[in-house]
C-alpha cells in the first residue's frame, strides 16, 4: 500500500510527465555530440552570414596580420588579435601594416572599403583559401569582427597554453552591425568588493560578446569604493567593509584609470555610479553632516534597501554631490555618470523631485549626460539624460513622458536582465524577488517592443545588471553571467527577425568549449545542448528511461538522452504556492 507522500508524488509527477510532453525540447535538451559547425555558433548572430562551400583559410605558423597603414587603432586591433591567438596555437603571428594588396596567408584588419551599411560600430568579414579579410569605418568596427573571427576557430583557440590544433576559418562573407549602439552590462562592487584583476577579467568576458559599456556601481549603503580626495573618509572608513562584514576595499584613482583605460583596449566604456539620494549609508556613516540630524549612523552589512536619505534641504549635500561627480567626470573619457536613484523609500516624493531636479545640472556642469534607474523620471527629465528601467512590469508613466521629451530608455527589466536572479529554486548563489530567470527566459523580450510608450527608436540599448549580495568570487560572476550574458548580449546587437530560441541555443551550446577552455564557470543549463566537441563519450544510462506518459513512484532520478537527471522534492517552504512535487531537474551530464 502507497504512503501518503508516495501517492501525493506520483500525483505530482503525473503533472511533471504531462508537462514535460509538452517542453522536452527546451527542458531536457540531448547533449551535443559534436561541434557543431562554426558559421552556426556565432553569437551574436550576424546580420548576414554566406558561406563559401568547401572554402577554408588556415591558420599556420607562417600566418601574419597586416592592418590599416599608419592606423594607430588598426594597430591595437591587430595587437589584441595576435594576443589572443599566440598562447594556443603558438604561432608568432606578427603585426604589420598592411600592402597595398591583401597578401596572402595574412589576416588584414583594414579601415577602408567597408560597405556603409556597417556604419560606426559595425564591419565586414571576408574569409577565403589565401586569406581573412576584416574591414571597418571605424576601429569599434574592426574589434568587433576580430570576436566574428574568434568564434569561427574552434573553441579550443581560447586556451591559455598551446593546443594541437588544426585551425581552419570556414570561407564566408559576413556584413554585421548592431541593432542598438550601447550594450552593456552593470557590475555591483559595492555589496561585495572586487578586486581590478576581477574587473579586468569580466571586461574581456563582455568584449568577446560585442558588449561595449560597463557600468560600475561603485557606492551603495554596504560600501564606497572610489577615490575621492576632497572627501577622504568615504574609502577610508566607508569602503571599509561589505555584506556580510570583511574588509570591503576600493579602487585608489590610479586603479580605477586602469580599469578604464583597460576597457577602452577593449573598446569598452566604462559608466561610474554613484547612487543617491538612497543607497548612501556608507557615505553618511562617514561624514555626519550628510544627515539631517548631523549623526552618523553605524556601518552597514546587511542586505536591506530603502533606509537611507541624503538631506534633501542641506546645502552642504550639493556641495558634496559636485565634489564627487567633478572628481569621478575627470577621471571618466566616458560620456556618461550614473546618478542611481532607485529604492529611494526614505525620501518623500515631493523630496525626489527636488533632488533629481538639483542634480541634474550638476552632472551637465562636468562636461557629462546624466544615466538614473528609471525612478528620475518622476521629475522633469531634459532630453539628454537616460533612463534605465528596472522594473517588472511593461509600462511606467514617467518613462514614457520622459521619452516623449526626447529622452532616450536604457532597458533592463529585472526580471529578463537582472544576472543575479537565480535560475531556478535550485540554484545556489542569486536572489529571487523578481523571479527565476532561465536562460529562455533572458532569450525571449524584445527591447525594442517591451515598454509601453518606448518604441525601437527611443532605445538607447540593453543592458545587463549583476548585484553582488551574494557574489564573492570570479566563479560567482561566472556562473550567474554565464550563458544568460550571452542571451542578453544577441538582444543588443542581432536583428530582431534573427530572434529564434531554437537556433540560439545551438548557437549557445557550441560556446561551451571556448568556456572551458576560458576556464569560466558556466551554469549548465538543461534547456540548453552543450557542445562536448566529441570529447565526452557518454556511458551505459543504469536509471529508468524519462517517458512523458509515465508516472514516477519510486526515485527523482531518470535517464533521457544519454543523461542523468535528478529532481529536487519542492515542498511549501521551499517553493511557495505548491503543496510538494518534484520538480527543478538538474542535467548531471552523461551517463
Amino acid at each position: 500500500m502507497k504512503t501518503a507522500r508516495t501517492r501525493r508524488l506520483g500525483r505530482a509527477l503525473a503533472v511533471v510527465a504531462l508537462v514535460g510532453a509538452s517542453t522536452t525540447a527546451a527542458q531536457l535538451a540531448p547533449a551535443a555530440s559534436a561541434a557543431t559547425p562554426a558559421l552556426q555558433s556565432i553569437v551574436p548572430v550576424p546580420v548576414s552570414v554566406t558561406a563559401a562551400a568547401g572554402v577554408s583559410f588556415p591558420l599556420v605558423s607562417t600566418t601574419k596580420i597586416v592592418t590599416e597603414a599608419g592606423s594607430a587603432p588598426a594597430k591595437d586591433v591587430g595587437t589584441y588579435l595576435g594576443g589572443v591567438l599566440r598562447p594556443s596555437t603558438g604561432y608568432a603571428l606578427p603585426v604589420s601594416d598592411a600592402p597595398a594588396s591583401v597578401p596572402a596567408d595574412s589576416i588584414a584588419l583594414l579601415l577602408s572599403g567597408a560597405p556603409s551599411s556597417v556604419g560606426a560600430q559595425g564591419y565586414q568579414l571576408v574569409s577565403t583559401a589565401s586569406s581573412v579579410t576584416v574591414r571597418a569605418q571605424t576601429a569599434d568596427g574592426l574589434f568587433a569582427g576580430v570576436q566574428t573571427l574568434r568564434q569561427m576557430l574552434p573553441g579550443s583557440v581560447e586556451s591559455a597554453s598551446a593546443q594541437p590544433g588544426p585551425w581552419s576559418v570556414p570561407g564566408a562573407t559576413i556584413v554585421d552591425y548592431p541593432r542598438f549602439g550601447y550594450r552593456g552590462a552593470m557590475l555591483d562592487v559595492a555589496r561585495h568588493f572586487h578586486p581590478v584583476a576581477t574587473v579586468k577579467r569580466y571586461i574581456d568576458q563582455l568584449a568577446q560578446y560585442k558588449i561595449n559599456n560597463l557600468h560600475l556601481h561603485l557606492a551603495d549603503d554596504q560600501g564606497w569604493r572610489i577615490q575621492i580626495d576632497s572627501w577622504p573618509r568615504l574609502t577610508t572608513y566607508g569602503g571599509s567593509t561589505q555584506v556580510g562584514g570583511g574588509a570591503g576595499g576600493y579602487y585608489t584613482k590610479a586603479q580605477y584609470t586602469d580599469i578604464v583605460n583597460y576597457a577602452l583596449s577593449r573598446h569598452i566604456t566604462v559608466i561610474p555610479e554613484i547612487d543617491m539620494p538612497g543607497h548612501v549609508n556608507a557615505a553618511q556613516a562617514s561624514y555626519a553632516e550628510l544627515n539631517c540630524n548631523g549623526v552618523a549612523p553605524a556601518l552597514r552589512t546587511d542586505t536591506a534597501v530603502g533606509y537611507s536619505s541624503l538631506c534633501i534641504s542641506k546645502d552642504i549635500t550639493y556641495t558634496f554631490i559636485a565634489d564627487v561627480l567633478r572628481e569621478l567626470a575627470a577621471l571618466t573619457p566616458g560620456p556618461y555618470l550614473h546618478i542611481g536613484g532607485d529604492e529611494a523609500s526614505s525620501t518623500s516624493a515631493a523630496d525626489y523631485v527636488t533632488f533629481v531636479n538639483k542634480v541634474m545640472p550638476l552632472v551637465t556642469a562636468t562636461g557629462k549626460s546624466a544615466i538614473g534607474w528609471h525612478d528620475i523620471a518622476k521629475a522633469s527629465l531634459p532630453a539628454t539624460a537616460t533612463p534605465q528601467f528596472w522594473g517588472t512590469s511593461t509600462s511606467d508613466a514617467g518613462v514614457s513622458t520622459a521619452v516623449s521629451r526626447g529622452s532616450k530608455v536604457i532597458l533592463s527589466p529585472a526580471n529578463k536582465a537582472y544576472l543575479d536572479m537565480k535560475y531556478n529554486s535550485s540554484t545556489p548563489i542569486g536572489l529571487s524577488w523578481a523571479g527565476y530567470i532561465e536562460v529562455q527566459d533572458a532569450y525571449n523580450w524584445n527591447p525594442g517592443a517591451y515598454l509601453s510608450g518606448v518604441g525601437e527608436s527611443a532605445v538607447r540599448g540593453v543592458e545587463s545588471p549583476l548585484w553582488a549580495e551574494t557574489v564573492v568570487t570570479p566563479a560567482d560572476i561566472d556562473y550567474l553571467a554565464f550563458p544568460r550574458l550571452a542571451a542578453h548580449a544577441e538582444l543588443g546587437w542581432s536583428p530582431w527577425s534573427t530572434h529564434d530560441w531554437t537556433t540560439f541555443r545551438t548557437r549557445l551550446g557550441a560556446q561551451a568549449p571556448r568556456w572551458t577552455a576560458q576556464s569560466i564557470n558556466f551554469y549548465r543549463s538543461s534547456q540548453v545542448a552543450w557542445d562536448t566537441g566529441g570529447t565526452t563519450t557518454p556511458g551505459t544510462c543504469t536509471d529508468p528511461a524519462w517517458s512523458a506518459s509515465q508516472v514516477y513512484t519510486g526515485s527523482n532520478v531518470v535517464s533521457h538522452n544519454g543523461h542523468k537527471w535528478t529532481a529536487k522534492w519542492w515542498t511549501q517552504s521551499e517553493e511557495p504556492g505548491t503543496t510538494g512535487q518534484w520538480g527543478a531537474w538538474t542535467d548531471n551530464g552523461p551517463c
